[in-house]
């Protein structure tokens, strides 16, 4: 089963995987830990990652990247339409209003939903994780910043499924960086103490987070969240590209802007040069060739004037600090360490303003890029039933507070009520109770839409079906169950409609008499809802992980009766059944069914697509690399193997191949690429073939000839009536010796003939058949040479019982002709030395 942890930036993405090891950032196919955020399209196929990046500049208008921040944000929405200025690709509409890429693809005109360019990039993960691991991956962890809205944290899913990907949670960012940190602690309070609180700081290329968390052994919570989606790497970036624009308008008459190529290359050039000013003070260079109009261009900048440029987004840093001392009511004096991640997090006047807020140094011991991708591995891990992790639970907190409203009949208007709090635990749920005689419908939406980097704080709007009267006429009782689950998102999970029956008394039960004061026009919080907010589900905290759920609906009744009723009142029998209810949802900026199915379909028919195009791609630099190769060899290795005839028939029609091949055969089928090459082969393979003989023969007779000396010595050892040998039969070691002799004759007879035959021709003995004639021989003559001395049992010693005379040779050992398959070599006193045992029988006892 797999474990992955897939960190999905703005600008770059990161794959972790959980091995027997331990947690491990995997590398790409180009031998780097970091895939860039990127996606290319052409009139062939698509390149993502790496591939893309290469093409940023020269296929600027079809490259996307930086996409991660249109999702679940409509086409109409004003961040949307105030980032199209300063993108070189091109923004549409989707049929459902939601934003989209328009690009050229396979030579025609496409829009991509954001889900879909997601996916793409997704797959390509997939794929390194595939490759890396050796099996498919299926279940993963998403990261998602900590400020994705419901509608944002949707359309992550949905592209997850789009790539074949079943996500087991979408994580926070913050929230991997602290699991990331705290799994490994072995100092950790334990649950009863007072927890160790840590700040982590994540200032990544696109946003800046901030959370707090509270550690205890086995557990984390985070305690408070803040952020600044406006601040990260590229608005610093951006000031930088700016600053040149100017100078270049002013020193070259050059307008940047109005030439997406030589914007592109200035942004690449500009991070680079932030990059170096973050570790060196010194004035730095830039300088890029050809940039427009055939003009080079140059500047100059070092770090003071940046910090200075910069001094405006620098003193946003404080913000989102002190915002989280606010929401926890924490004393810097309560902070036991202040953890710092991200890619612009290695800006020296960041530290220097994070550092000086919290007036202590910053701690740097995870690794500032993989934090979250490890984070998100070791959440994989510890959901996953293929490993066995250390226990930890992670309690989340939902980063916009949740409300819900409705229409009250009676009050001839809208009611609503705040279900989860800003910072309420999550994943989380509550059992909310109405009154109702007909399907009535819940809004829910964020009730401060002041925080929401969101222009709508509508989340969706859950239509509870098929709820009827009770059968006296009175409203019904229903419950209904809100959750935010594991991915942080919010839902009506359920709702049940409570059938109240005829009670043994004939009296009204309870409920029904609260429900006609109350009327339709209240809606019942549970009472344990109140113990659970804010610090209280500590007690359930320690009893349930992350996917499980809380209810508060235990003791709902008994509350409501010690409430309205005294204590010694007889409680009348009251039966009742209760009904699921079916809910119908309508979520902002959700796909359809449909539409998603589609986006799967067209996902797996662009990977079958790219698939063939790199298959064509291969054939044909198959076909490149054997030009090349074989013209390079015809004057080298290969010249004494073809004639001057040949030479020159085989030399034309490799250069008639290189012409067709950046001509005609630029652009063809895969067939008929391998067509050419076995065209090629034809001439070309004889001349090989001539060449590995040449090189391979001698080796061949010279093993040969190493099993014809040996059996040779054998039979002569046989005849001087060698002890060793006098067991064997005479008439086989004739037998033996005629062959042996045969097959001295035949390889010197082939070794004459071939040293007359000319180089240029067909070898007159093949590799194949001397290594035959070898394997002939050993089979022939193997079995008579070392067939065993007949063991002869030696009279035992009357006092000790021990056999006299040396036994199983240790004082002789026999020498065996080796298989000549593993070659041999003559040993001592003439006799030759064994290499190896295959072919032979057990060792002999010897008298």
């Amino acid at each position: 089963m797999s474990v992955v942890g897939f960190d999905v930036g703005f600008l770059s993405c990161y794959v972790a995987v959980a091995r027997a090891g331990g947690i491990e950032t995997i590398a790409n196919e180009y031998s780097d830990r970091c895939t860039p955020a990127c996606v290319s399209f052409g009139p062939r196929n698509r390149s993502i990652g790496a591939a893309a990046k290469s093409q940023v500049v020269t296929n600027c208008k079809n490259t996307v990247q930086g996409f991660k921040r249109y999702h679940g944000r409509a086409f109409s929405d004003p961040y949307v339409q105030s980032a199209r200025a300063g993108l070189v690709y091109e923004l549409a509409q989707m049929p459902t209003g939601t934003t989209g890429i328009k690009v050229m693809y396979m030579e025609e005109e496409k829009v991509f939903s954001i889900e879909q360019v997601t996916a793409m990039l997704l797959t390509k993960l997939k794929e390194t994780a595939e490759s890396a691991m050796k099996k498919p991956v299926a279940d993963c962890v998403i990261s998602v910043p900590c400020f994705y809205t419901d509608a944002e944290r949707r359309s992550v899913i949905d592209a997850a499924q789009i790539a074949g990907l079943n996500c087991l949670r979408l994580m926070n960012e913050t929230t991997a960086v602290a699991l990331a940190y705290g799994i490994y602690k072995q100092d950790l309070p334990a649950p009863e103490e007072k927890p160790r609180i840590v700040v982590f700081v994540d200032v990544g290329h696109s946003a800046y987070q901030v959370s707090v968390c509270a550690f205890n052994k086995g557990k984390l919570k985070i305690l408070a969240l803040a952020f600044d989606p406006e601040l990260g790497g590229k608005d610093f970036d951006e000031l930088l590209v700016q600053h040149f624009c100017d100078e270049f308008r002013q020193k070259y008459k050059l307008d940047v802007r109005s030439k997406p190529r030589a914007l592109v290359r200035l942004y690449q050039e500009c991070e680079k040069l932030k990059k170096l000013m973050s570790a060196n003070s010194s004035d730095l260079p830039l300088n890029i060739e050809c940039f427009m109009n055939d003009i080079d261009v140059s500047g100059k900048f070092n770090r003071g004037l940046f910090e200075e440029m910069c001094a405006g987004l620098l003193s946003k840093v404080e913000g989102p600090l002190r915002s989280i001392m606010e929401q926890t009511k924490l004393r810097k004096e309560d902070i036991y360490a202040v953890e710092i991640v991200g890619g612009a997090s290695r800006m020296p006047a960041v530290k220097e303003r994070v550092s000086k807020f919290f007036g202590k140094e910053l701690s740097t011991t995870l690794n500032a890029d993989e934090a979250v991708a490890r984070g998100c591995a070791l959440q994989c891990a510890i959901l996953s039933p293929a490993f066995k992790v250390r226990e930890f639970s992670i309690t989340d907190t939902v980063p916009y507070a949740i409300s819900l409203k409705w229409n009250s009949a009676a009050e001839e208007g809208l009611s609503d009520c705040e279900v989860f709090p800003k910072n309420h635990a999550a994943p989380f749920s509550k059992v909310l109770t109405f009154y109702r005689k007909e399907p009535f419908s819940l809004e829910a939406y964020y009730n401060t839409p002041k925080e929401l980097p969101y222009p709508d704080p509508t989340i969706g709007q859950f239509m509870v079906q098929k709820v009827v009267p009770q059968a006296s006429g009175e409203s019904s009782k229903v419950k209904v169950k809100v959750r935010v689950n594991i991915h942080g998102i919010f839902s009506v999970s359920s709702a049940s409609l409570v059938e109240v029956q005829k009670s043994a008394e004939g009296e009204e039960p309870m409920e029904t008499e609260s429900a006609t004061k109350e009327e339709e026009n209240k809606m019942q919080v549970d009472q344990e809802e109140q113990k659970n907010q804010g610090d209280s589900p500590k007690e359930n905290e320690d009893k349930k992980s992350e996917t499980e759920e809380m209810e508060t609906t235990t003791e709902e009744g008994k509350q409501e009766k010690k409430t309205d009723q005294p204590p010694q009142a007889k409680k009348p029998k009251v039966k009742t059944k209760t009904i699921d209810l079916p809910i119908e949802n309508s979520l902002h900026w959700q796909l359809a069914n449909d539409m998603l199915n589609l986006f799967v379909e067209n996902e797996g028919k662009m990977i079958m697509q790219d698939k063939l195009e790199k298959e064509r791609n291969d054939a044909k630099n198959c076909v490149e690399e054997y030009v090349y190769e074989m013209r390079d060899k015809l004057h080298g290795v290969l010249e004494k193997f073809v004639s001057e005839a040949d030479r020159d028939t085989f030399s034309l029609k490799l250069e008639d191949t290189e012409n067709w091949l950046y001509e005609d055969g630029e652009d063809q089928q895969k067939q008929v690429y391998i067509d050419k090459l076995a065209e090629l082969k034809k001439l070309g393979q004889p001349i090989q073939d001539r060449f590995m003989e040449a090189e391979e023969r001698p080796k061949a007779f010279e093993e040969l000839g190493k099993q014809i000396q040996q059996y040779m010595k054998i039979v002569e050892a046989f005849k001087t009536k060698d002890e060793l040998y006098e067991h064997l039969d005479e008439a086989e070691v004739t037998k033996v010796d005629k062959t042996v002799n045969d097959a001295m004759i035949w390889m010197n007879s082939k070794m004459n003939q071939q040293s007359k035959q000319d180089a240029t021709a067909e070898p007159v003995v093949k590799v194949r058949e001397i290594r035959a004639k070898t394997k002939e021989l050993f089979s022939a003559c193997n079995p008579t040479v070392t067939k065993p001395k007949p063991k002869v049992e030696l009279p035992k010693d009357e006092k000790s019982g021990e056999q006299n005379g040396p036994v199983n040779g240790q004082e002789n050992a026999e020498a065996q002709p080796a298989s000549p398959d593993k070659g041999s070599a003559a040993g001592g006193a003439g006799q030759p030395a064994p290499e190896s045992t295959e072919g032979k029988l057990p060792e002999m006892d010897i008298d």
